[in-house]
């Protein structure tokens, strides 16, 4: 028997077990679902807790509140309630069984069939459930599955594929995190023949896939199938004449400088460094204003000074983090080719912790000595900043007043 007791700290929480409780009264079934089950089996942080049960969904609504918890419908007519159990959210969706799909939604009928309900989901490693006592409930073999590490569609690849083109992405993406050696032909071959589906999908399902998969901790194998594929071309089009061979570097160098996993930063590592592309990008995935701006940082940087003193000026103008972005993918290329890293290490030290200084001088410092207000007064502002830059940043504030330029009466 196959148990997560002990390992699944989510089990005991109060909220938990008054939610199951309430959901197992009078003839009712309900068990933890899904991705919580597979990662404490894998000993992993738990993430979502998300629950299945046979109980319809306003009954669900019902007892929850019965039992003195908060409920949301936040998916009333496709099963779904969240409550929140004693401060922890969980998703209680009913037994299902879809009756018709278009590849991205699905009319659903509701039932008692555990095992009609896992078949309707799309992998083997998430379609495991927990009884309350930690009792693993396998219908689709996935402990096996998850034992060697195989990443398999529940039935045929296609028609799951066909139910919802995400799993296109999906499956490269599960594999990035929970995949080892080759993935499953059956699987692969359908993403293969089905890839075009995915361009129906919205850019914000594409890039939230994208960006999970570019966080695993190593996704250079899942990357190098959605390439073999042409997956990869249809969804960042970018890495085609570029290549992805950068990404097995930037890992290496994460893992030996411990840097976290930065799915921006490797996402920098495939695509060419321009203003262009990252435009091009922007506006295909709907990046986030925070995600496109240091994008185009990145982008737009000069390459990295090879002295602190220039490197200081350089961060002075044109902003800390594209810098920091470029040094990284140096020194990760630079180790990669079997170059000394240690120079530069020291220069992304120095631009990640150097303070950054203000102009010690300011318009009203030179109003006060003699200029007025407009168009010459900020171009001597900016010369004095060259002066202040040109002397790695010495020259204080009367030095500065010392040399400024009064402008001469008519």
């Amino acid at each position: 028997m196959t148990t997560i007791a002990g390992r699944a700290a989510f089990l005991d929480h109060p909220g938990l077990r008054a939610l199951l409780a309430a959901l197992t009264a009078d003839g009712g079934e309900a068990r933890v679902a899904g991705g919580a089950v597979r990662d404490a089996l894998l000993g992993r942080p738990v993430g979502d807790i998300d629950v299945a049960t046979t109980v319809l969904p306003r009954e669900t609504l019902r007892r929850a509140e019965a039992a003195g918890l908060r409920a949301i419908p936040t998916g009333l007519e496709h099963g779904t309630i969240t409550v929140v159990a004693e401060g922890l959210p969980v998703e209680v969706t009913t037994l299902r069984s879809d009756i018709e799909t278009d590849g991205r939604h699905a009319k659903v009928v509701f039932g008692r069939d555990w095992q009609a309900d896992a078949k309707r989901r799309d992998f083997t490693i998430n379609g495991l459930y927990a009884e309350a006592d930690g009792t693993v409930v396998d219908l689709v073999n996935g402990v096996a599955d998850l034992d060697k590490r195989v990443l398999r569609f529940i039935g045929e690849p296609e028609q799951r594929i066909r139910e919802d083109y995400l799993r296109v992405l999906r499956f490269f993406r599960f594999f990035a995190w929970y995949g080892e050696g080759r993935p499953d032909a059956g699987g692969l071959k359908a993403c293969a023949r089905l890839k075009d589906g995915v361009s129906g999908l919205s850019a914000e399902r594409i890039w939230s896939e994208m960006r999970k998969l570019l966080s695993a901790p190593d996704p250079s194998r899942a990357l190098l199938w959605m390439r073999t594929t042409g997956v990869l071309s249809l969804v960042i089009p970018e890495t085609e004449k570029w290549g992805i061979d950068a990404i097995h570097g930037m890992v290496r160098a994460e893992q030996a400088h411990g840097w976290a996993p930065d799915p921006l930063l490797r996402l920098a590592a495939v695509i060419p460094p321009t203003a262009e592309r990252v435009m091009s990008l922007e506006e295909r995935l709907r990046l986030s204003k925070a995600e496109a701006r240091r994008l185009h940082g990145w982008a737009d940087a000069p390459v990295p000074a090879e002295t602190s003193a220039a490197l200081a000026r350089q961060i002075h103008t044109v902003g800390r983090e594209g810098l920091v972005d470029r040094l990284k993918l140096q020194i990760a290329a630079d180790a990669a080719n079997g170059t000394d890293i240690q120079a530069k290490l020291a220069l992304l030290d120095y631009a990640k912790t150097w303070d950054l200084p203000v102009l010690p001088v300011t318009g009203a410092d030179l109003v006060a000595a003699g200029f007025a207000p407009g168009p010459a007064l900020g171009k001597e502002l900016k010369r004095l900043e060259a002066e202040w830059l040109a002397s790695d940043f010495q020259l204080d504030k009367a030095a500065l007043l010392e040399r400024t330029a009064l402008p001469q009466p008519d």
